[in-house]
């Protein structure tokens, strides 16, 4: 083979995959075809370091003796419109999701992708959503534990313990840990970050199309210059949670 037949060969396959033939290119000494073998190597040992960082955000389910296992986050907490939407995700203990972490940590792309696979694997997944009204009458923050609650009831069954980013569920007779930054230390929690990032994201964009001139689909509702500027010039919209902006109210 030439040496762009040899790139184009290894271009669509898995690592997995292209292992395979290290000991085949090993024995080719022309030096293009050794910069392809470099290049598996590195993407090899990438590769080795991703599986390790997956299994250690196995290790607190891991370290609990129960069988189904709930990992619950959330997204939107901040935007100034909007819903704040939770998941809860029950994945199959140990599965290897390259890639998966905190959903903040990666590209609108790269979580669409997860999102599906997750979708794929998982399961249960619950999803709970909370809109603005109901966040302005109670706060964000009790708010964001009714959309929990709702992710938690929406599953087809009620799993044996909660593993939740950061928050405590009151009345509610299932086990739980809160973990500070779970998203980043637990493959339940993460999955449940991507779920409830993508699903809002998705919401958000329709209201995009229904208010264009606010900008959702690039600030996502997020108190960005563009959004307050749209604020001031077209006043607010029934999504806009009026608790967020009682300044900009009140100067009006």
């Amino acid at each position: 083979m030439k040496i762009k037949e040899v790139n184009e060969f290894f271009k669509g396959l898995h690592i997995d995959e292209k292992i395979k033939y290290l000991d085949d290119l090993m024995l080719d000494e022309r030096s293009g075809v050794k910069k392809v073998l470099e290049k598996i190597e590195k993407e090899h040992k990438k590769h080795l370091m991703e599986i390790e960082r997956v299994k250690n955000m196995w290790k607190i389910e891991n370290s609990l003796n129960v069988d189904i296992i709930g990992g619950i986050d959330e997204a939107g907490r901040g935007p100034l419109a909007g819903p704040v939407v939770a998941a809860c995700v029950v994945l199959p203990k140990n599965i290897f999701i390259e890639g998966i972490n905190d959903s903040k940590k990666m590209s609108p792309k790269k979580r669409d992708e997860l999102f599906e696979i997750i979708s794929k694997n998982a399961l249960d997944i619950g999803v709970g959503i909370v809109d603005n009204e109901i966040i302005d009458n109670v706060n964000i923050f009790n708010a964001t534990k009714i959309a929990m609650l709702r992710a938690i009831n929406s599953l087809k069954k009620s799993p044996d313990y909660l593993l939740i980013d950061a928050v405590t569920l009151d009345d509610i007779n299932i086990r739980q840990e809160a973990i500070v930054k779970g998203d980043s230390k637990s493959a339940s929690i993460a999955a449940a970050s991507i779920v409830a990032k993508v699903t809002r994201d998705r919401i958000i964009d329709r209201y995009g199309e229904k208010y264009p001139e606010y900008g959702f689909k690039n600030h996502k509702g997020y108190g960005t210059k563009e959004h307050y500027e749209a604020i001031e010039k077209h006043g607010i919209t029934p999504i806009h949670r009026r608790s967020f902006l009682k300044n900009i109210l009140e100067a009006n």
